[in-house]
């Protein structure tokens, strides 16, 4: 294995992990709960550190490193799309959602109660760019790079 290739293998893994930590942080540290269209944006993370995990014990494992490095993309148009609905440049597809399972109530309390946690306003932005969009960034750059270092030879 090139050293390129052990490089596009550890950020394949590394990327999405810190990327679900930080939202994670976020969410319990931060009290910032996550809307529908932010969970939509962890999905393919998951993904991703299963096919990077794959990547370390399953052969053809730059084919798993490949498809890691497509879902973090994936992730980061999701966030570009969610972005932009928080901007206003459009509407999202669906309502915004309220996060349930407060226990020993009836789900019609839960709904009532809960706090609304709404897609198209950002709870926090950093220079004017909000979670989403750091993630659009960060996912969508981070997955070509790895794309980029799975493309490279290493000159001999």
């Amino acid at each position: 294995m090139t050293t390129r290739f052990v490089q596009a293998r550890r950020l394949a893994l590394a990327i999405p992990a810190l990327l679900l930590g930080g939202a994670y942080i976020a969410q319990y540290g931060f009290g910032l709960p996550p809307c529908e269209m932010c969970w939509w944006q962890r999905y393919p993370l998951f993904a991703a550190i299963a096919l990077a995990l794959l990547a370390h014990i399953a052969p053809p494992r730059g084919f798993w490193v490949a498809l890691a490095a497509l879902a973090i993309v994936i992730s980061g148009i999701i966030g570009a799309f969610h972005a932009g609905v928080e901007y206003g440049w459009w509407q999202g597809l669906t309502a915004c959602s309220r996060p349930m399972g407060s226990g020993g109530g009836s789900a019609l309390d839960d709904l009532m109660n809960a706090p609304l946690v709404r897609c198209d306003q950002a709870p926090w932005s950093l220079m004017g760019i909000s979670l989403a969009g750091w993630n659009a960034l960060i996912s969508t750059f981070a997955g070509l790079g790895i794309f980029g270092l799975l493309g490279l030879r290493e000159q001999a």
